[in-house]
């Protein structure tokens, strides 16, 4: 999702926002912050992950642990 979301800035930054109407300028600004938010929602996800890893190696050392 990120090489995407990377895709994607790059394709946002290169409009040129001066020739857009109205509308395409509010349309832009809206797939700018749905953006941001992706991007957010990315890094929490990565957070997620990790801590997930943590746990299944935390119930990994008590099910061995527990099983002496």
């Amino acid at each position: 999702m990120a090489d995407t979301i990377a895709e994607t800035v790059d394709l946002l930054y290169t409009i040129d926002q001066e020739s857009l109407t109205l509308d395409q300028q509010i349309a832009l600004g809206t797939a700018m912050a749905t953006l941001a938010q992706a991007e957010r929602l990315e890094q929490i996800n990565e957070r997620l992950r990790g801590i997930h890893q943590v746990l299944n190696s935390w119930a990994m050392k008590a099910t061995v642990d527990g099983g002496r």
